[in-house]
Parts: C-alpha cells; structure tokens; sequence
C-alpha cells in the first residue's frame, strides 16, 4: 500500500511541475505531453486524474473555456483571462478582481451566487501581425 501512494505522489509532483514550468493556461492534453516527454511510460490517464486531484486541492486552478477544452492555470489567486479568438491561447488580465460582485447581482431564480469567472475575448499581439 505504501509504495502506491508513493507512486501516485511522485506522479502528482510531475503533474504540477509540469504545469509550473508552462505556465500558459495549458490543456491537459499539452500538460500530458510536456511530461510524457520526459517521462515516456506516464499515461494520458494519469495525468488527467492527477490535475483533477491538484485542482480539487486548489493546488492548481481549473478553468472552464467556453467553446474549448478545460485549461489549467499555476496561479491559484482569483483573476480574470482573455482567450484569443485566432489561436485560441488564453492569458491573464492586468486587472483587479471583483470580490464581491455576486452580491451586486439581482436575481429573479434565486441563486445563491458561489463565485464568478469572467472571460475576456480578443486577438493577441501574435495573431494580429
């Protein structure tokens, strides 16, 4: 039994290093790759279960796209993204969170409002050359 948890914490440890060496809102399609290239018998698996348990622990943070797969995100703190509408690459907002906006939010379903994420669209600089 030891040596499984072992096991499933050395492979955690190459998941989230992963993701802090990409740093770019990455897929877990690209994470997946990033460490099979150094640890080729790692299955796509895997490393799908291990971000699932980083970002449940708030090791990482997951982020819904829109349109697109799930990105997974090094930086933890609540901010806000802008995805690119040529290439699809996500980036962080130089911005001020709204803490506090759900509160400002009339609502005729009654929600009890947990949280918001805002998605910000545009075209990089890359894109627009």
């Amino acid at each position: 039994m030891i040596s499984i948890i072992k096991r499933n914490t050395i492979q955690c440890t190459l998941v989230l290093e992963a993701v802090h060496e990409l740093k770019c809102h990455a897929t877990a399609d690209e994470i997946y790759e990033e460490v099979l290239r150094r640890h080729p018998h790692i299955s796509r698996g895997t490393v799908y279960r291990n971000l699932n348990r980083l970002a449940e622990t708030g090791r990482i943070r997951r982020m819904e796209v829109p349109g697109g797969p799930d990105r997974f995100d090094h930086l933890c703190h609540e901010h806000y993204h802008v995805k690119c509408e040529a290439c699809g690459r996500v980036f962080d907002v130089d911005m001020e969170y709204l803490s506090g906006l759900e509160q400002r939010i009339g609502d005729s379903h009654s929600f009890q409002f947990t949280g918001h994420d805002i998605m910000f669209r545009g075209i990089c600089p890359a894109c627009r050359k």
